[in-house]
């Protein structure tokens, strides 16, 4: 059996808080992939909160919940990765 080591590659990514939905949006809006709000509604307070984002990916819809990184890909496509994955697989670049 042949052993393999990831080769290392630099990508953007933003972490989802749960409130910073215009970073996401602009951080994908930079190129034309689609996303969407899944909205949780508080009748008791009356205001509605994003309790996860919905993105098309290579391999179909994705859900991303708060805590996940969005991931922009070697191809310009984005995904979302659990922190714990991210945390893991990648490490901050100093520029």
């Amino acid at each position: 059996m042949a052993k393999y080591r990831k080769k290392p590659v630099v990508v953007e990514a933003v972490q989802w808080n749960g409130c910073n939905y215009d970073e996401i949006d602009n951080f994908i809006k930079s190129t034309p992939h689609h996303f969407e709000q899944i909205r949780t509604s508080n009748t008791s307070f009356g205001f509605s909160t994003i309790s996860a984002l919905v993105i098309t990916t290579l391999e179909g819809d994705m859900t991303a919940v708060p805590g996940d990184y969005i991931i922009k890909g070697v191809n310009g496509e984005y995904y979302p990765c659990k922190p714990d994955i991210f945390e893991k697989t990648y490490e901050k670049v100093e520029e």
